[in-house]
């Protein structure tokens, strides 16, 4: 259901995107203002691409979301504090902490807005370390400050 969630919420924002641009440069006279004469094929084009933003839709919840591994060593309650300092160096505040799992959430709204509220990481205590989930271009940041973090403490 999440990723059925995620389709569609991007569906609609490239559609937004791309209806927003035409409609510039139809206002500002750079593209007739007839359907029929912006596009090649008129409403046949029109939907060609929205299929393909479809498509589109379909894959990025596939590559756009990870699971990827923190390695760090001792207690998960002991590891929480440095964990929780590094999520706010990011920006990012804890919306949850169940059964030891922890889900952050960034805390500006406008960046929330514009990853259309699925910003949540999760972090969850696995052998070894952590396990965090969340969206590719922020989990690279998120467990480099967070392995960071604990490479400092170590040195101290």
């Amino acid at each position: 259901m999440t990723y059925l969630r995620r389709a569609v919420k991007y569906f609609i924002q490239i559609t937004f995107l791309f209806a927003a641009v035409i409609l510039v440069l139809m206002l500002t006279g750079m593209v007739s203002k007839d359907i029929a004469v912006a596009f090649r094929s008129g409403w046949t084009s029109v939907w060609w691409i929205l299929a393909i933003f479809a498509v589109m839709s379909l894959a990025y919840p596939f590559f756009g979301y990870q699971k990827r591994k923190i390695l760090i060593s001792g207690d998960p309650a002991e590891a929480r504090g440095g964990i929780e300092e590094a999520m706010r160096a990011r920006g990012y505040v804890l919306a949850s902490d169940a059964d030891g799992v922890l889900k952050f959430h960034l805390s500006s709204p406008v960046n929330r807005l514009a990853r259309l509220w699925e910003d949540t990481v999760t972090l969850t205590p696995v052998l070894g370390g952590w396990q965090a989930e969340g969206l590719s271009r922020d989990l690279v940041r998120v467990v480099s400050s967070i392995e960071h973090k604990f490479r400092d403490h170590g040195n101290e």
